[in-house]
């Protein structure tokens, strides 16, 4: 009987066996129905993540589970106080959860309601934000009373399908059209020394980024920032590889970076790619996308495609992608819920 389940909260670094047993067995069972076309990410690369130390959001995760099966499972993150940017992102909380197939329809979903408004109440978050890929979890998201703020795609590039004499004139006509501009490629991290720098312009740029009616607050890197988020790459086994561009004074125009795991050899995670308001229609964002993947090229042939998400709504981005190869592979929605609306749907469920 579903009103037997109990959900329990769950801590990462002192789970037992059992726990990851059957949390592992949810996440493989989820991956093969949901994105049966994505390398699976091992289990102790998944758990190291999973363990690893955050100063700057707080994070819970719940399980509902029933004879040692995981039956529904539970995550959210808020910022912390200690995190820079707080005051303006303090009323956002981020939260995902999914039930297992031949679970559905019984109310488990539901169940997570009332724990999510426990918790925005108890961080002061006003605004919860959800997603999903998948027809079920839009209508379950409109059932609640959630809003659609953004739409999000996953696009992708195979490899063997690119252009590379296009790829070539790309990063020539770059270089040709900037004499006085500066590229520079970093496999891993950022030297120290230019964190301060980076930092800002990332923060700046980022914050430039369409998001359409999706409240995210304000993105603010800083140092201390950027070291947890390099931890969280080392912890996850991944390389990082950075392009940027420096104009003659060392200000930082233009920025681009992926990620690739050997755990995971076919794919190239491309992130985030910028260019400052100043310096755009100089053919920058081209210029270091196209030197990123002649880098990708020669260090990683074991590659098979690159993975880049943008919203739907970025036509400079999606323009670059669109003529270097990428194709659309699948489409994300962002939703948000108010705190207020959601105590009314949970007020409303109880009443029954």
């Amino acid at each position: 009987m579903v009103k037997d389940l109990l959900p329990r909260e769950v801590d990462a670094n002192s789970a037992p066996p059992e726990f990851w047993a059957r949390y592992h067995a949810f996440r493989r069972a989820r991956q093969v129905e949901s994105r049966p076309d994505d390398p699976l990410v091992p289990d102790e690369i998944e758990e190291a993540r999973m363990r690893r130390p955050r100063d700057f959001e707080i994070v819970h995760r719940y399980e509902i589970s029933r004879d040692g099966e995981m039956l529904s499972w539970f995550g959210c993150g808020t910022a912390a106080p200690s995190a820079p940017g707080y005051e303006k992102n303090r009323h956002l909380m981020g939260a995902s959860w999914a039930v297992a197939a031949g679970h559905r329809r019984k109310g488990i979903g539901s169940m997570w309601l009332p724990i999510a408004l426990r918790l925005m109440e108890r961080h002061g978050c006003t605004l919860l934000t959800l997603g999903s890929e998948e027809e079920s979890g839009h209508a379950f998201l409109r059932t609640v009373g959630a809003q659609p703020k953004l739409t999000d795609r996953e696009s992708r590039l195979q490899l063997d399908g690119v252009d590379w004499d296009m790829v070539a004139r790309w990063a020539a006509e770059g270089a040709a059209r900037n004499p006085d501009t500066t590229l520079e490629i970093v496999d891993g991290r950022m030297p120290e020394s230019e964190w301060e720098d980076y930092s800002k312009q990332a923060s700046r740029l980022l914050n430039l980024v369409p998001t359409e009616d999706l409240d995210i607050g304000e993105i603010v890197i800083t140092p201390p920032v950027l070291a947890e988020w390099y931890d969280a790459i080392d912890r996850a086994g991944e390389s990082l590889h950075t392009v940027i561009t420096r104009e003659p004074d060392g200000t930082i125009s233009a920025m681009t970076d992926v990620k690739w795991a050997a755990h995971t050899p076919a794919v190239v995670h491309q992130q985030f790619t910028g260019v400052d308001p100043s310096a755009r229609g100089r053919g920058l964002g081209k210029w270091t996308k196209a030197t990123m993947l002649q880098h990708v090229r020669r260090l990683h042939p074991e590659a098979r495609y690159v993975s880049t998400w943008n919203a739907a709504s970025n036509a400079a981005m999606l323009g670059i992608n669109n003529a270097l190869g990428f194709r659309l592979h699948r489409m994300s929605t962002e939703y948000q819920i108010t705190r207020d609306d959601l105590a009314a749907k949970v007020r409303s469920l109880e009443a029954r």
